[in-house]
């Protein structure tokens, strides 16, 4: 592939210099393939969807014990196969309508490169760049493919997500760039080198596609759980074998149904595919608010965060700006100043917030005014931009518009000015002129103040609510700007924002990490913040232990929203934001954030209740065989009678329960405390189920002994399991009581039609052993309320 482009080398540059490809010579790289034809991966595809949830270890168990049923057993006590083939269905089709989603809102996210063709600039998708296209590049826009810099002007180029290196590239003609960096100052084109799967960007997308999950401590906890289960399943499966096949003289296919009956329930299959369903149900609601999940559990990431750091500029407030006031400075005239300011604006193609609204308060006059001799790229590490001018008379002047508290001295009498105006949430940038060239390192000094343009930014109608929000749930709320500290104060004050009278200048920040850390609890407000020390602000909260969210939109945002636990980027951001954020708020709305939370929180409380209920099962489904195997009894149930429990007091209610409303707030530890409640329960169950067992054994005799035995015993398991259940929906809604209701009457409904009777062999015999199996679940019932109450007490929920 390294030989074709350099065959074609020579071709690349066919079009005229600075005009691009023509149309024809579009068509004939088409025509050869030459074109950027990586395919947009934003999930698993259709192929890995369906590998992941089928072929799994638990899935693989239960095939092999579904085989042997299907050859040994009646077809009843085969069903939980067929549950196991619907849960998986369901599983691929949830992810499937996911990924759809996903898709869609990728597509609506990607960000077009401006590309010259026939000396006429236009934006095109992605894909359809073809090898030796000339692509503009301008701040905050990726490289989307290997080039070469064919027009530079003072390009800066950051190559940290490829190299590590944090400090932006100056690019010059003839320089190579390489598809994912992104432009953070100036601007220029390039010529496309590498296309396709030849560019770097694309060679390391293939080494680690985006679907590369954020640390989920709800999946690993579950994996955690499963990697345990495996352990205890196979010396105690192992036993249960030998005891029933060697130890029982017993009719051979029976004692294999009860030794499958014994394993299945040991296997919590449902609650991986729960997980997977909640979290892709989480995306398509996430969606439909217009909210670009690009990792699932990205939505737990953020229910996690008890930081969340807000750039101002796009966050709080809108992207646009009014020039309210034009103050002259040292005995500049008005009309000349405005002259100065349409000029500067017409330097610049690619203009930001405040030079648009500039320029739309003095537009540049019809006969083209000033001639343009050179300019200076805003940069947000310096805080001002440059441009030198041919006036109208002949004359020649340079020109700075920047902060005004970068651009003057310390003592200079205008800063008190300023300061007022800032109080006021104003932002004010300084218009000075130059005395040495442009490009020098000290061209601010000594620059002539001449001007004060006064900016008034629009506010968010919903920051407000969306601050009021993070207040009530105890998440931190942090504002970090790099404009001025006393205007971004008096913004966040606007809004409501506690502790905004107090904004810090974080040229004053400490360099020593601890004593970093300790500023950033102690304040809410930072102002003059530099993109490096963003940075080093996200890793001074981390330290302390915070789980930290960071959003943003331009390019000065990107290694903080890199290093941030969860980044979050507005869709109209730069597209370097958006490729390194978890999640993309497409409708740029700040306000859809407390939707992700609760989404978040929803899926984490849920899963955590639904957990409970699958291990209280494998709990006490390994005691029962224990117990089993130490008294040398025939196992209690067939794989019918478990299969039946499992979907009335789990498989049904822990879908409703998953996908419920709730608003906890998510707490660590999820293995922890999902195990303290589980245990308790399931040796509950266990007990209460094996001392009902052993009594019935001495109770019944002759014929049918053993199914009146089971019946009796699966009656308790069911109170007792139910019980859990009726635990596990606190607290009450009309549509719980009516779930857990439901679930009770089903089970009457099987006791109570004779052909279901049969179907599951379940028929109580007699009086007495049916209300000791009430009795017995009944005192089990009081127990589990006990231990659940002592296990809050002690740990706290």
């Amino acid at each position: 592939m390294t030989q074709r482009t350099s065959e074609r080398s020579g071709e690349q540059h066919a079009g005229a210099p600075g005009r691009g490809l023509t149309a024809a010579e579009v068509a004939e790289r088409i025509s050869r393939g030459e074109v950027n034809d990586v395919p947009v991966r934003s999930s698993r595809s259709l192929a890995e969807i369906v590998r992941a949830n089928v072929f799994t270890r638990f899935n693989l168990i239960i095939g092999v014990l579904w085989v042997i049923m299907l050859s040994v057993a009646p077809i009843q006590d085969s069903l939980f196969g067929f549950v196991i083939i619907a849960n998986t269905g369901i599983g691929i089709i949830q992810e499937w309508r996911a990924k759809k989603t996903l898709d869609s809102l990728a597509v609506i996210g990607e960000a077009k490169p401006v590309v010259r063709r026939d000396g006429t600039a236009a934006e095109i998708h992605t894909s359809e760049i073809v090898l030796g296209d000339l692509v503009e590049l301008g701040p905050g826009d990726k490289v989307v493919v290997d080039g070469t810099v064919a027009e530079a002007d003072g390009l800066e180029v950051d190559e940290s997500l490829l190299t590590g290196e944090a400090d932006p590239v100056l690019k010059k003609t003839g320089d190579t760039v390489m598809s994912g960096s992104f432009v953070v100052a100036g601007g220029g084109a390039f010529t496309a080198t590498k296309v396709g799967r030849e560019a770097y960007a694309a060679q390391l997308a293939e080494e680690a596609s985006r679907f590369t999950l954020v640390r989920s401590e709800l999946r690993s906890g579950i994996s955690t759980i499963l990697k345990y289960i495996t352990w205890m399943m196979v010396p105690t499966a192992t036993a249960l074998v030998i005891s029933q096949l060697v130890v029982k003289d017993n009719n051979f296919k029976d004692s294999v149904a009860r030794t499958v009956g014994g394993i299945v329930p040991m296997i919590p299959e449902g609650l991986v595919l729960l997980t997977s369903v909640a979290f892709a149900i989480g995306v398509v609601r996430l969606g439909r608010k217009q909210c670009l999940v690009q990792e699932l559990p990205a939505i737990e990431g953020l229910a996690r965060v008890d930081v969340v750091c807000l750039d101002k500029t796009g966050t709080l407030t809108e992207g646009g700006m009014d020039v309210t006031e034009l103050r002259a400075l040292g005995g500049s005239e008005e009309p000349y100043l405005r002259s100065v300011l349409a000029a500067f604006g017409a330097s610049e193609p690619r203009p930001n917030a405040s030079l648009q609204a500039i320029i739309d308060a003095y537009p540049a006059p019809a006969d083209g005014g000033w001639t343009t001799t050179g300019t200076l790229p805003f940069s947000s590490a310096r805080k001002y931009s440059g441009a030198a001018f041919t006036e109208d008379g002949g004359a020649s002047s340079a020109w700075l518009l920047g902060a005004p508290d970068v651009l003057l001295s310390e003592d200079d009498p205008a800063l008190a000015e300023i300061g007022h105006l800032n109080e006021q949430g104003l932002r004010v940038l300084l218009l000075a002129r130059a005395r040495g060239e442009l490009d020098a390192p000290d061209a601010a000094e000594g620059a002539e103040p001449a001007a004060l343009v006064v900016l008034e930014q629009r506010l968010r109608p919903d920051a407000g609510r969306t601050l009021a929000y993070f207040g009530e749930q105890r998440v931190a709320t942090k504002v970090i700007s790099g404009d001025n500290a006393v205007s971004v104060g008096a913004v966040a004050a606007k809004l409501g924002m506690e502790g905004a009278d107090h904004p810090l200048d974080a040229r004053r920040m400490p360099e020593d990490a601890d004593e970093m850390a300790t500023a950033m609890e102690q304040n809410a407000v930072f102002g003059r913040v530099t993109p490096q020390q963003k940075r080093e602000m996200v890793a001074a909260l981390q330290s302390r232990g915070h789980t930290v969210a960071m959003t943003g939109d331009g390019v000065n945002d990107v290694l903080a929203l890199k290093d941030a636990d969860i980044g979050v980027s507005m869709g109209s951001g730069s597209e370097a934001t958006r490729a390194v954020a978890q999640i993309v708020l497409l409708n740029n709305s700040f306000a859809t954030l407390p939707s992700v939370v609760a989404e978040g929180r929803r899926v984490i409380g849920n899963i955590t209740r639904v957990a409970t209920l699958f291990l209280t099962k494998t709990v006490y489904s390994v005691l029962l065989a224990v117990l089993v195997v130490c008294f040398q009894v025939e196992y209690p149930f067939l794989p019918r009678h478990l299969t039946l429990l499992s979907t009335l007091t789990i498989g049904v209610p822990a879908f409703f329960l998953a996908l419920a409303p709730n608003k906890e707030r998510a707490q660590p530890h999820f293995v922890r405390r999902v195990m303290r409640y589980a245990i308790p329960s399931g040796v509950i169950a266990a007990a209460a189920t094996f001392v009902m067992y052993l009594i019935a054994r001495h109770h019944y005799s002759g014929t049918g002994a053993l199914n009146a035995e089971t019946s009796a015993a699966t009656l308790t398991l069911f109170l007792v399991s139910m019980w859990v259940l009726a635990i596990i929906a606190r607290p009450y809604t009309w549509w719980r009581i009516c779930l857990v209701a439901a679930m009770g009457l089903a089970f009457v409904v099987v006791l109570a039609v004779p052909w279901l009777q049969d179907f599951f062999a379940l028929k109580l015999v007699g009086t007495e052993m049916p209300w000791t199996a009430v009795g017995i679940a009944v005192v089990a019932s009081v127990a589990l309320e006990y231990a659940w109450r002592l296990v809050g007490r002690r740990f706290g929920g």
